[in-house]
């Protein structure tokens, strides 16, 4: 008899996230993972000296790479995704991209918006038990005239409790991120430790004005973080690396 099929844990992960955040009213959008400099740094308020725009952080294509772009773009073209505004362009680091960069520009006259975008994203760092090269990720953000902070954390602790159990141990810090003002990080205790999950806070003014939004009107609060550290905690694997191994042993658990 042959062995049926079912889908990897990542794709089951990815559709469990997706049907949490539905329930909240958040749509799904998704974007392009080779991208520009303009909606990977610039639209972020991340600046030129910035750190992340160094190579230890990010690959950047040589330009003769913009032919790729052509077999990623279907049947849009090269303006139509934005490749025209940065000719720089980049395997993306995060999805943040698309769901404070793209989208929100793209449905600035329709506001008030809730988006999430899963997706895989790309650091040139080195590799371990919670880090990899490529990985996949989770961003969101939701605008409208009245939004606070108790919002963001309210949205959140609903979403990690769905998903990894009305037990799970959270806690909300502060940190920075420069597209967020203020910016917190939220942190899951695992294996008696705390370990970073996601990152978040209330979009910056900065970020507004890049995308065409009035920020003396609108608000709104974003997060961002990895979805292979919550595979790891919800399903108790212990190094990221083997989620991409194919090794069946894993696979066939889930």
């Amino acid at each position: 008899m042959n062995n049926v099929g079912h889908l990897h844990p990542i794709s089951q992960s990815v559709r469990k996230i997706i049907t949490i955040f539905n329930e909240l009213g958040f749509a799904v959008a998704d974007g392009p993972e080779i991208e520009t400099g303009f909606y990977n740094f610039d639209v972020l308020n991340i600046p030129q000296d910035h750190p992340a725009r160094d190579m230890q952080d990010t690959f950047w294509l040589k330009q003769s790479s913009a032919d790729i772009v052509s077999a990623q773009a279907d049947s849009r073209s090269k303006t139509d995704l934005g490749y025209g505004k940065n000719s720089n362009l980049l395997l993306r680091t995060h999805t943040t991209s698309v769901s404070l960069g793209r989208y929100l520009e793209q449905n600035k006259d329709v506001l008030p918006v809730r988006v999430i975008v899963p997706g895989k994203v790309f650091r040139n760092e080195a590799t371990d038990a919670t880090h990899e090269v490529q990985f996949y990720q989770i961003d969101g953000a939701y605008v409208d005239k009245e939004v606070s902070l108790a919002d963001l954390k309210g949205t959140l602790t609903y979403f990690f409790k769905e998903l990894l159990g009305s037990e799970v141990n959270l806690r909300f810090r502060p940190s920075y991120f420069s597209f967020v003002e203020p910016g917190v990080e939220i942190d899951i205790k695992y294996r008696g430790k705390w370990l970073e999950v996601m990152g978040a806070g209330m979009i910056h003014p900065n970020v507004f004005k890049a995308v065409g939004v009035d920020s003396s009107v609108w608000r709104g609060f974003a997060f961002g973080g990895g979805i292979d550290r919550l595979i790891m905690i919800n399903m108790e694997i212990p190094d990221i690396r083997m989620l991409y191994s194919g090794d069946l042993r894993l696979i066939n658990q889930f």
